[in-house]
């Protein structure tokens, strides 16, 4: 057992190097990532975290090369209301289970946001608005990125029971997954339609962070800042340079290609955050809270897209 703990290092840059390689894909990566963080615990805590962050960052801007920046603004366009609408009600619905189950008000408040909107970024950038203490944001991260864990697994063949096509999985998986990460890992699996929609509609999603945190700010005359998402520029400027520049489109199938494969990267560096310290600092008030709210918000957004409400 000490040889493997003095190997567990090199363990991890050997998987996360082998993430690189086109035949890893993406439940692969995450599924290694997740036993090696539940056996082994991750070395590198602290830097997988920023790594996968950034790396994340970058991929999700590659994804623009993949659509035309005319299909990104007639699906964000057509996206706006109904995002718009979910964000809402599903605040209301969580920080209603958080009164029923005891959850701590703030970590309610962090749960829910996250939920609604973008898991850990929105998190991050409502934590500081309501004066959050670092366990109250660690417990909400740690609930929703155990439910973000989940849904990459369990979404793609869901998806295909139901009989639902690409763009309606794409579709589902945006409004029901909480973290960009998850939406897009769960998506790329799906299909490469259902990938495009659900980068898409997420990123629409995420850019409801600043207006929601800075009503809160305003309403609980808070001082804290809050972030942009810079990297949703990133994701336009490639679409944009595709649609502009169509004869250069082997180079655009290059950068989407590399984008693919380091959102693999990117899922094994997330499932290897999955520790059972993380587990351990969940919670069981939180995390009921967390599920219901998410499985609620699952069932809910699939039978109107089933129905055809949603489209």
């Amino acid at each position: 057992m000490q040889l493997i703990v003095k190997l567990r290092p090199y363990l991890f840059i050997a998987l996360a190097v082998g993430a690189v390689l086109p035949v890893v894909t993406a439940p692969m990566a995450l599924g290694a990532g997740i036993v090696f963080g539940l056996l082994l615990g991750n070395p590198w805590k602290v830097q997988t975290s920023r790594w996968s962050r950034l790396l994340l960052q970058g991929a999700v801007m590659g994804l623009g090369f993949g659509v035309p920046i005319q299909n990104v603004i007639i699906t964000g366009r057509d996206a706006f209301v109904y995002t718009a609408i979910s964000i809402g009600l599903t605040m209301l619905l969580g920080l209603a289970l958080g009164r029923l189950f005891g959850t701590a008000s703030r970590t309610s408040t962090l749960i829910s946001f996250g939920t609604a909107i973008c898991g850990g970024s929105a998190i991050a950038a409502m934590a500081p608005v309501i004066r959050a203490e670092p366990e109250e944001t660690g417990v909400a991260l740690a609930t929703v990125f155990t439910l973000n864990a989940v849904a990459l697994l369990v979404f793609p063949p869901l998806g295909h029971l139901m009989g639902m096509g690409e763009g309606q999985f794409g579709l589902w998986s945006a409004l029901a997954i909480h973290d960009t990460s998850s939406v897009v890992g769960a998506a790329a699996a799906f299909g490469s339609g259902a990938l495009t929609i659900a980068t898409t509609v997420k990123l629409t999603r995420m850019l409801w962070i600043m207006p929601v945190a800075l009503g809160v700010a305003l309403m609980t005359r808070s001082e804290g800042r809050v972030a942009f998402p810079y990297f949703i520029l990133g994701f336009l400027a490639a679409a944009g340079l595709r649609s502009l520049l169509p004869q250069y489109l082997p180079l655009w199938q290059a950068g989407l290609a590399v984008a693919k494969q380091a959102l693999v990267v990117t899922l094994f560096l997330i499932g290897s955050g999955l520790t059972r310290e993380v587990l351990a600092k969940t919670g069981l008030r939180p995390l009921l809270q967390a599920t219901l709210l998410w499985v609620v918000v699952s069932l809910a957004s699939a039978a109107a897209i089933m129905a055809g409400l949603v489209s």
